[in-house]
């Protein structure tokens, strides 16, 4: 015999067969939305470090102090 499926919300287990249409297709949404969160926060990552370099390399650019006088 297999356990039904369930979910933990808020220190409460419910068995997702319980639950209605509505809470299941909240929950699809849900985890949609949670991966999108996780691929933009890599995203973000992806983003800084490339910041980071282009601004290094700007420094590692900028003429001498001297040149520009």
């Amino acid at each position: 015999m297999t356990k039904a499926k369930t979910i933990t919300i808020n220190n409460q287990e419910y068995a997702i067969d319980s639950l209605s249409e509505v809470a299941k297709a909240q929950l699809i949404n849900l985890r949609v939305v949670e991966k999108e969160i996780s691929r933009l926060k890599m995203q973000l990552g992806i983003a800084q470090t490339a910041r980071s370099v282009f601004a290094k390399g700007v420094l590692t650019n900028l003429p001498a102090l001297e040149e520009t006088k």
